[in-house]
C-alpha cells in the first residue's frame, strides 16, 4: 500500500509539471478514457477532422499492444505518437511527458491523450490534462457509471457515443443520463455519433470555446 501511495505521489508531481508545461504552450489537453471497444479512436479521428481549420490537434495513443489505433489516426494525417504499455493497464504522467516531447507542440492547439481501454486503472493517474473525457457507448449498457464510479466521477466530460446504434442496442437513454447525473453530476454531457456526425458540432464547438479560454 505504501509503495502504491509513493508511486501515485510521484505521478502527481510529474502531472503538475506536465500541466504547467502544457499551459505555457497554451495547449488544451484531453485525457480520453473508456472501456475497450467504445469507439475512442474513431471519436478522436472525427473530432480532429471536424476541427480542421479551427484547431490543430495532435494525439498520444496508449495501447497494450499493436499500433493499429495510431496507424488509423496517422492515415488521416493526424500527428500521432504511440505508447505501447505492454502489461501496464494505464498511462502515467512520465509516459505522456516523453511521448509529447516527440510532437511539435508549438504547432498544436489541442493535445489528445487516448488512454488504454480500461475503466479502472486510469482513474488514479493524473496525466496533467485539462479535461478528463470518459466515453460511454450505447452498446455497453446504461449501468457503466454505477459499475465504475471512480472513473466517471473523476471525469470533466462524459460522452455518450454510438448514438446511431441506440435503438438497435435497446439503450435506455433516460436511465443512462440519470446514472451519469448521479455519478458524474459535475460533468458536461454530450450525446453523439462519430460515424454519422450527429451531435459532433456541439462537441467541437465546446472544444473551440475551451481552447480559447486556455489561450487567454
Amino acid at each position: 500500500m505504501s509503495l502504491n501511495r509513493s508511486l501515485l505521489e510521484k505521478n502527481d508531481r510529474l502531472a503538475e509539471r506536465n500541466r504547467g508545461f502544457f499551459r505555457a504552450k497554451k495547449l488544451l489537453v484531453l485525457n480520453v478514457v473508456s472501456a475497450p471497444g467504445s469507439g475512442k479512436t474513431t471519436f478522436i479521428r472525427e473530432t480532429t477532422v471536424r476541427l480542421s481549420g479551427k484547431l490543430r490537434v495532435g494525439v498520444v495513443v496508449g495501447d497494450l499492444a499493436t499500433d493499429n489505433d495510431a496507424a488509423q489516426l496517422r492515415a488521416a494525417g493526424i500527428p500521432v505518437v504511440q505508447i505501447t504499455t505492454g502489461t501496464v493497464c494505464h498511462l502515467d504522467a512520465e509516459m505522456v511527458s516523453k511521448a509529447a516531447a516527440q510532437l511539435d507542440l508549438d504547432k498544436l492547439d489541442v493535445l489528445v491523450i487516448e488512454n488504454v481501454g480500461n475503466l479502472v486503472c486510469p482513474a488514479d493517474y493524473d496525466l496533467g490534462e485539462d479535461l478528463r473525457v470518459v466515453l460511454l457507448s450505447v452498446t455497453e449498457g446504461e449501468d457503466k457509471p454505477l459499475k465504475y464510479p471512480p472513473m466517471f466521477h473523476s471525469a470533466n466530460v462524459a460522452v455518450v457515443t454510438k448514438s446511431d446504434l441506440a435503438q438497435a442496442a435497446g439503450f435506455n437513454r433516460k436511465q443512462a443520463l440519470t446514472n451519469l447525473k448521479r455519478i458524474s453530476h459535475h460533468a458536461e454531457v454530450f450525446e453523439l455519433s462519430a460515424k454519422t456526425g450527429d451531435g459532433m458540432k456541439a462537441w467541437t464547438d465546446y472544444l473551440v470555446k475551451r481552447r480559447t479560454e486556455t489561450a487567454e
